[in-house]
């Protein structure tokens, strides 16, 4: 397939994605289409982005393409190049999930007074924008394609808008979503200021000074930090991700945060250039604090959704504190370990689309059934969803990091850049660093102990409401989006040398260099730096497990059936075990909750009922929330108030404001 041919497809996933807008406005009067017809059309979409991202890939090649629209003297530039084709990929893979999945969730909808053409339409034009932002190849086409995501993705969050909580997430969305926009447009502004136009290719042969890049970078880092929910700019994402549809949510968290990073990515390693190591240390500060903060508020969490949207931001920090480890070593002369921290970051962009867009349909797929978010609420739904239970199971140790499964290799080859920090001259990083990996560490326990909770208290033991008692298994296309993301988790983690292979050429593109030891010793052992430092084998790992399990169940059926006497346990001589003696998704978190109580803003009580009943009352609070954005609502309200004072009513007064505008306009002018 040519480079060319591939372009063509990738114009073909967006017009699939734009019919499936323009079909959808017709399911206000026919619902059925947007099952039918709507939602398969943007499964083929994702099929179309995920064939072009692999053949520009597996190509290496770069296409450009002017396209007659935009402005007469700014028309619009296309470009598919091994960057852009790594990100095609990702939304590809999530979308074809949400494309088997969506048919059977909307459906929930169809007798339901919510816009069915507003949740169809906005999912096709989200979709076109996140694949324009990719394909863009100028600031114009590029900040068009941004606004039309946050602006689809806004009416999203929003659509079952007569909740006031669904209000309010989605006004804190479009505002956030908008300041990062302006910071990202300036930060074009001053690469195209010294590159003489808004075309990339005139921003790659901008010759900056180190101030000004470092501007760029700055402005950069805060807009696409902004969209990708990095700490301390996180609010948005907890609020609006739980309240949006299921599948919006793993297109939100799987891909459109993707995108954020992708625009890093391109903005910082590609237009930019002129890597500084200082760069690297912001980065590692703002993904450590990232990683852990968002892991500690994952673990409190009871709502199911919310969990997984703070899940999201310590999954963003791991990423980002990869990218900091790349920039670091490419400023320090490193260019191998710059290339093994670049693949880390991007096979965790991977891993992480694929897992958390598995556990949020897993996710929509109890709410479908159960109408229920709520930890609390839940339990022993392994045995009423068995197969969402077992792809739920794979999500969950997935995002663990553990062997076989895809999140094990990007984390482990994170580690392996970092453990390389004594090649680094200054002392100061060759501290710094480790101090990074520790976090990383401590976040990666703590992911462990926040899905243990999460699988023990939904799945296992007993149901504990009525309606989670009357669950029943999940549609067949619901459970079919789900087993295509948890097959490739799987996939993922087995074969880490070919995806390390189809990842080479876009860190040969960004960075110079790839990583060619990588396969060195064949396709069954991976070897980042050489078989003499580290070295991992999924496949062997898999012979292993497979191996200490056939011998359990060997010495299991060997055991003689009469040596094994059933009975009850003995309680003491308490009642029978009820689902309120079990342990709370609460409880569960308190250990923790007491150790980095200072993080959190706790109000913690016991009130007591009509009936003398007592109950316990817990809220938590993010820190940052007080400290960061409630001084800077006061002082907007505060602003808002004394300009209101303006709005007096009397012409005389508007007449002396226009006057006074006037003579300062006279004076400026003169």
């Amino acid at each position: 397939m040519s480079a060319s041919l591939a372009l063509s497809i990738a114009f073909l996933a967006v017009a699939l994605a734009l019919l499936s807008s323009v079909v959808s406005l017709f399911a206000t009067r026919v619902p059925r289409l947007l099952r039918l017809l709507a939602m398969p059309l943007v499964g083929l979409s994702g099929v179309a982005a995920l064939v072009a991202g692999v053949s520009a890939l597996a190509l290496g090649e770069s296409v450009s393409m002017t396209l007659p629209l935009g402005l007469p003297w700014l028309p619009w530039h296309v470009r598919l190049d091994p960057l852009a084709g790594l990100f095609l990929m990702v939304i590809g893979l999530v979308t074809s999930a949400v494309g088997l999945y969506g048919p059977a969730y909307v459906r929930g909808f169809e007798q339901g007074r919510d816009s069915l053409a507003v949740l169809g339409g906005f999912t096709g034009l989200f979709l076109v924008g996140m694949l324009l932002v990719v394909l863009a190849d100028d600031a114009f086409l590029f900040m068009v394609a941004w606004e039309l995501m946050s602006l689809a993705s806004y009416f999203l969050v929003s659509f079952q808008h007569e909740r006031p909580a669904n209000r309010r997430a989605a006004f804190l969305y479009l505002l956030m979503a908008h300041i990062g926009g302006l910071t990202i447009l300036l930060g074009f502004g001053v690469l195209a200021a010294f590159g003489g136009g808004f075309d990339f290719a005139a921003m790659r042969d901008a010759a900056l000074s180190p101030g000004w890049a470092s501007l760029a970078f700055a402005l950069a880092f805060l807009g696409f930090g902004m969209k990708a929910g990095l700490v301390p700019v996180h609010a948005w994402l907890p609020e609006a991700h739980p309240v949006a549809p299921s599948h919006i949510s793993a297109l939100m968290s799987g891909v459109m945060l993707k995108v954020a990073v992708y625009g890093f990515l391109r903005v910082v390693l590609d237009l930019n250039g002129q890597v500084q190591w200082q760069w690297g240390v912001a980065l590692l500060t703002v993904g450590s604090l990232s990683a852990l903060m968002g892991v500690l508020f994952a673990l409190m969490q009871t709502d199911l959704k919310r969990l997984l949207a703070y899940s999201s931001v310590e999954n963003l920090g791991i990423i980002f504190i990869a990218l900091g480890l790349a920039l670091l070593f490419q400023a320090t002369s490193e260019p191998m370990l710059a290339a093994l921290a670049l693949v880390a970051a991007l096979y965790h962009v991977i891993n992480h689309a694929l897992f958390k867009g598995l556990l949020f349909l897993g996710a929509g797929a109890i709410l479908h059934t159960t109408h229920e978010h709520d930890l609390e609420q839940m339990g022993g739904l392994l045995r009423r969803m068995p197969w969402t239970g077992y792809f739920f199971l794979i999500g969950c140790l997935s995002i663990s990091a553990l062997p076989p499964f895809n999140g094990f290799v990007s984390e482990w080859l994170t580690f392996q850049a970092a453990l390389q920090a004594w090649q680094l001259e200054s002392g100061v990083l060759r501290s710094l660093v480790p101090i990074a990996s520790a976090v990383l560490a401590l976040t990666g326990a703590l992911v462990a102990a926040t899905f243990v909770k999460v699988y023990g208290v939904a799945f296992l033991g007993q149901a504990r409401s009525r309606h989670v008692r009357r669950a029943r298994k999940a549609p067949l296309g619901m459970r079919a989006g789900q087993g295509l993301l948890a097959g490739l988790c799987v996939l993922f983690g087995v074969l880490p040398s070919q995806v390390i292979d189809l990842i080479d050429p876009v860190v040969e593109q960004l960075l110079g260099s790839g990583l060619p030891q990588s396969s060195a010793n064949g396709w069954l052992w991976l070897t980042p730096i050489s078989s003499q430092t580290a070295s991992y084998s999924a496949p062997l790992t898999i012979l292993l497990l497979a191996f200490i399990a056939g011998m359990a169940i060997w010495w299991f059926k060997r055991t003689p059936l009469s040596r094994v006497r059933g009975c009850d346990p003995w309680d003491c001589g308490f009642a029978a075990p009820t689902p309120r003696m079990q342990y709370t998704a609460t409880a569960f978190a308190q250990p923790i909750r007491r150790v980095f109580g200072l993080v959190f803003e706790i109000e913690e009580g016991v009130t007591t009922g009509r009936h003398g009943v007592e109950r316990y009352r817990l809220r938590l609070g993010d820190r940052l929330w007080g400290l960061l954005y409630v001084p800077v609502a006061r002082g907007v309200e505060s602003a808002a108030r004394r300009v209101a004072r303006l709005q007096s009513g009397s012409v005389r007064v508007y007449l002396g404001w226009t006057l006074a505008t006037l003579l300062v306009l006279l004076w400026i002018i003169a």
